[in-house]
């Protein structure tokens, strides 16, 4: 791929995003493109047990998105009701704080605020709305990121358990029975009085499964690995992705003559579309990286089938098409500009560096030059 398009990729994703989950989303796609090591997926992504200490002006991610940030109010951005969406900016405003203590207090007052006023579903599930206990799927990829990075800023193992803990809860409620329909393992989009959506929608299971990859990262690599509660959670949530990434795949293979996985994955009226297609395919590298044992090359070669079909959909300007409506998953017209699909191409370009580059270090490990 060459460098121009990656650029024409991330320039749309500037252009494009505007609100408070598409600013955290960009800013992490941004991270894992141009500061690797820096972020969760990186090698030693907590030097001595703690955040890197990163020059905010020299860190693409930080620098677009301080400005976007809040360090006045509970939240890091308006929220249009959401309380999950804007924790999706919690990880750069650790990261920033670092070396400003105003966005490390910020990002304290929103995790505080997730964990004590926000309303809570009957099984203790942080809801996703301000006003109501609804769940919804895309809460996964905003909010037990930051609970888990704000768990190791303050090196506090219960609340890295907690972030854990809330990818299972939301689980018990939006998941699909392993023994149930043929959507098994996949998760309904949204549960709750107000907005309720039973549908299976791929992007809503791709932002709980990055989400989920994010958190087991953070949980892996963090000093607190081997606590007990969080080895079993960290268990319980790598077989809840595994759950997602079969039986998106599986839904997949029933129907060999559309590549891309459709907006609501297993009802064939919708078009296949390039959103939740492109985010599974990410989630697959991140956990062939992470997890090689259980997620093997079955997981890779199907992310690469979906890679080269989504980069055949991505114009020489950066956009990709057909996207959903990011604003109206019920959109039944398949768009052409979305600011989601714009970062997680960026992802999941960056998880196939990095799953690649890891790849070749294993090759080389394994076959010795004869010189």
């Amino acid at each position: 791929m060459s460098s121009a398009l990656i650029d024409n990729i991330i320039s749309q994703g500037h252009r494009l995003a505007t609100h408070s989950w598409e600013y955290g989303t960009f800013a992490e796609a941004l991270l894992e493109w141009h500061t690797p090591s820096a972020s969760v997926f990186g090698d030693d992504p907590f030097p001595d047990g703690k955040i890197p200490v990163l020059q905010v002006d020299s860190t693409p991610s930080l620098s677009y998105v301080k400005p976007h940030i809040s360090i006045t109010s509970d939240t890091l951005v308006g929220s249009d009701g959401a309380a999950g969406d804007p924790a999706s900016l919690g990880v750069s405003a650790i990261l920033i704080g670092q070396t400003q203590q105003d966005y490390l207090s910020a990002a304290g007052r929103q995790v505080n605020h997730l964990l004590t006023a926000v309303p809570r579903y009957s099984n203790g599930a942080i809801s996703h709305r301000e006003s109501v206990a609804e769940l919804w799927a895309d809460f996964i990829y905003m909010a037990p990121p930051t609970l888990a990075y704000w768990a190791i800023q303050t090196d506090d193992v219960e609340l890295l358990a907690t972030a854990l803990q809330q990818c299972i809860l939301y689980r018990d409620v939006l998941g699909v029975p392993i023994n149930g329909e043929s959507a098994a393992g996949l998760w309904h989009h949204i549960i709750g009085p107000q907005s309720q959506d039973l549908g299976i929608w791929s992007t809503g299971n791709a932002w709980a499964a990055a989400g989920m990859s994010r958190v087991l990262a953070t949980a892996k690599k963090s000093k607190h690995s081997g606590d007990e509660n969080i080895k079993r959670g960290i268990a319980e949530v790598k077989s809840i992705i595994k759950a997602i990434l079969d039986g998106a795949s599986e839904r997949d293979s029933a129907e060999p003559d559309e590549p891309l996985l459709r907006n609501y994955i297993n009802d064939t009226t919708w078009f296949g579309e390039l959103s939740g297609t492109t985010l599974l395919a990410a989630t697959a590298y991140r956990m062939a990286q992470l997890e090689p044992d259980d997620f093997g090359s079955g997981y890779t070669e199907w992310a690469d089938s979906k890679r080269e079909v989504i980069m055949e959909k991505i114009s020489s300007d950066g956009l990709l098409s057909p996207v959903i409506n990011p604003l109206n998953w019920r959109d039944r017209t398949p768009g052409k500009e979305s600011p989601e699909a714009q970062s997680f191409a960026v992802l999941m370009l960056a998880a196939y560096r990095d799953f690649s580059s890891q790849s070749d270090d294993v090759s080389d490990a394994e076959c010795p030059s004869t010189q």
